[in-house]
């Protein structure tokens, strides 16, 4: 079922999206060499306790941490753990919360150091696929209009899209109606309608599209090793131009790539 919120309910949810926005800035600051992923976890939970909600991924279908932190070849749900970050790494922040009744989530992927060059093009190319994707969350577009926009550029620019993840809806829940995938056909699929918002999160890698799933059930990594990046915004379809509700304005000032 695909809900149209109100704009009470997208305040409501604009408030989660601005707090997670935070709460990436505030890891962003520690994301440095010799800095461990658990205590980036460490440093999200007690941010987004400290603003009266709670982690949105943390019990989330069992899920041990706050953040999904995935590093290198891993894409996305990776398990903040002991792994000590290493110069020319990258690490996905994927973080959510939940604040009056309703849920937040975003993703960035920063740089730990200096990066090589196609790496440093792999992120930059991910983000702005990101915004090309949302450009399209318009009333009246589909939901293959997104997904077209960010497979034609990243494509173009050698990389590969990753077909197993997806984007969704988000409100009450954390993972809703409809899916977002990142490729597709223009024209094709669900049409959007004003007050759906939904999750554009980009999964894109510089080898094959292929992806695999860890051992400890939950991180998805690249079948041939190679670096991933993903990044991600709730955004609110509109009848002209899409509400972007999360922000990496905060991320401003820290070396990204």
């Amino acid at each position: 079922m695909i809900h149209l919120r109100s704009e009470h309910e997208i305040q409501i949810l604009k408030e989660n999206a601005i707090l997670v926005s935070k709460t990436l800035a505030e890891v962003g600051k520690h994301v440095v060499p010799g800095v461990t992923t658990k205590y980036l976890d460490t440093i999200a939970e007690e941010f987004i306790r400290s603003h009266g909600a709670k982690p949105g991924f943390k019990g989330y279908d069992g899920f041990p941490a706050t953040l999904c932190l995935s590093v290198n070849e891993t894409v996305v749900h990776g398990i903040p753990g002991n792994y000590e970050l290493k110069e020319g790494d990258i690490i996905s922040v994927d973080c959510g919360t939940v604040l009056n009744g309703y849920y937040g989530d975003s993703a960035y992927t920063f740089a730990v150091g200096e990066v090589d060059a196609e790496t440093a093009l792999l992120l930059k190319t991910t983000e702005e696929s990101l915004y090309l994707g949302v450009a399209k969350a318009v009333d009246g577009n589909r939901i293959g209009d997104i997904g077209y926009a960010v497979q034609s550029y990243c494509e173009a620019k050698g990389f590969s899209v990753v077909r197993e993840l997806v984007g969704h809806g988000i409100g009450r829940d954390m993972h809703e109606d409809p899916l977002v995938p990142n490729y597709g056909k223009a024209g094709s699929g669900k049409k959007l309608k004003e007050g759906m918002v939904i999750c554009i999160e980009p999964m894109i890698n510089i080898g094959v599209k292929d992806v695999y799933q860890r051992e400890d059930g939950w991180g998805i990594a690249t079948a041939d090793g190679k670096k991933s990046a993903h990044f991600e915004f709730t955004v609110v379809v509109r009848k002209d131009k899409p509400e972007i509700l999360t922000t990496y304005d905060y991320i401003k000032g820290i070396k990204t790539y």
